[in-house]
């Protein structure tokens, strides 16, 4: 069914641009690694755990919070980013944040992520925005819900961009915005700049904890993955372009940058959506034209900052708020989308 929501004037969602780093924490290395290891307050209520069914041999599992009358309460799924998981501190703040705002929220893993290899015969990757729609359409049909949104970090933002690219003027009409936070929209790019030098602990966290994943999950399905694949992976490419490229349908990594990018999407986003990415990110990079995109989509807020890291967005703390800026402003931004949206109808 098409979007019946009307077209925003940018000026109704106007958010300011106003990031300023804390202090002895202005760079993009010290933003990253200290939003990875500080630990956020979870405001969030014992959730209940629920199974979506994505393909035949493919679960993915939800952690949901439920508002009294959850069908008259704005809904946000949000995503996690690579090796991350519904318990990922970003995903445990922005949750908490809009469930203080009164909102229902749904903290979804990845497929055969947090600790849910055994729900998943395949393996995940940057692309599968398929399941965020397949989650945001079972959703709205089971549960009734009237107003949902999105949020997605790193990973999770490409897909959340990617999903609601897909969708176009044919989005749910129940969806009514995005945020998105540091989104690998790029990935070709992004790959490169992990593997630099000045970047190279990044690469090897990730390498570690995919390693890590593709053994375990070669254990829970015996016969369907080889772990000797790994004697060839060096980068983050090469595990893309002998596992995940090999066993999720790809001619080489290239060729699953090039499909899975949101960034052939950008231009055809028809609801509000927010996307906040630092120029100091380690290893995110947004191309210029995708910027390009970015900025030209009057439907999208695209906040460029020029700290933050990958993120983090860690700014001063100040009575009650903990300096959270981006998980701030996602609650900012989707708080208009959703007043303008009851206020049409």
């Amino acid at each position: 069914m098409p979007s019946t929501e009307p077209i925003l004037e940018p000026t109704e969602l106007q958010i300011e641009n106003d990031f300023v780093p804390r202090r002895f924490l202005r760079g993009g290395n010290a933003q990253t690694i200290a939003g990875n290891f500080m630990r956020r307050a979870n405001g969030l209520p014992a959730p209940e755990e629920r199974l979506f069914q994505i393909e035949e041999d493919v679960q993915i599992m939800c952690h949901c919070h439920w508002q009294a009358e959850r069908q008259k309460r704005l809904t946000l799924m949000i995503v996690h980013g690579l090796e991350g998981s519904s318990n990922s501190q970003y995903v445990v703040g922005t949750g908490s944040r809009a469930w203080a705002q009164g909102w229902n929220v749904v903290r979804m893993n990845i497929r055969g992520c947090g600790g849910t290899e055994h729900l998943s015969a395949t393996l995940y990757h940057s692309g599968l925005s398929q399941d965020v729609e397949k989650l945001v359409e079972e959703m709205i049909a089971r549960d009734g819900l009237k107003r949902v949104a999105l949020a997605g970090f790193s990973m999770g933002g490409n897909q959340v961009l990617r999903a609601v690219g897909r969708w176009g003027t044919k989005a749910p009409p129940e969806l009514i915005g995005a945020a998105t936070v540091s989104p690998a929209c790029d990935l070709s790019l992004s790959s490169d700049r992990i593997h630099a030098a000045a970047y190279s602990i990044y690469e090897w966290w990730f390498l570690r904890a995919l390693r890590k994943s593709f053994r375990r999950k070669a254990e829970l399905w015996p016969g369907r993955y080889d772990t000797w694949l790994l004697e060839e992976v060096h980068s983050v490419r090469d595990f893309d372009e002998h596992v995940t490229a090999r066993y999720m349908g790809f001619d080489g990594a290239e060729d699953y940058y090039d499909k899975a990018s949101s960034s052939h999407v950008l231009d055809k986003i028809a609801i509000p959506a927010l996307v906040i990415h630092a120029e100091d990110d380690p290893f995110v990079v947004i191309s210029e034209e995708s910027q390009r995109k970015l900025r030209e989509n009057r439907q999208i807020t695209f906040l460029h900052t020029k700290h933050g890291g990958h993120c983090a967005f860690i700014g001063e703390a100040k009575g009650n708020d903990d300096g959270r800026w981006a998980e701030r402003k996602i609650v900012e931004f989707l708080s208009k989308v959703e007043a303008r949206a009851k206020g049409a109808r």
